[in-house]
């Protein structure tokens, strides 16, 4: 049960994928499915090496246009009393430090002998909204 913004939090960082909402320069929005950790009031995601149509990603163009996102994780069950989403919103940079692959390293196998080689986006968290089933 969701009670308050550290449980709401511990919750989100359990989530194996989060998707992350920015805007387009132009003022559109665009989503994309992440994987990410979270270290105290930040969450990191790292740009890894599963294959891309291009390294110029939009989701890095529009964190430099506009650094304010969104990271939404969710369950979904057929049985909705089971049903809950966590969203983060903040503000990202996008860093070159190497230090929070150790991070992401830790909660994905996949990571641990192919570890992400590109950018690392850096969010600091703003705001924390949940929902969950309530009967």
């Amino acid at each position: 049960m969701i009670l308050d913004r550290a449980s709401a939090l511990t919750r989100f960082a359990a989530a194996p994928v989060a998707s992350l909402a920015t805007t387009r320069p132009t003022g559109g929005p665009h989503i994309v499915p992440v994987t990410f950790a979270v270290d105290g009031e930040t969450v990191f995601t790292m740009i890894d090496s599963k294959p891309k149509t291009t390294t110029a990603l939009q989701r890095l163009a529009n964190i430099e246009a506009n650094p304010a996102v969104s990271l939404l994780t969710h369950h979904y069950e057929d049985d909705w009393s089971q049903l809950w989403w966590v969203r983060v919103d903040g503000e990202a940079t996008i860093s070159d430090d190497r230090a929070p692959c150790r991070l992401l390293q830790d909660k994905y196998q996949q990571y641990r002998d192919n570890p992400p080689d590109g950018p690392t986006i850096v969010i600091a968290i703003s705001d924390v909204t949940w929902w969950e089933w309530s009967g």
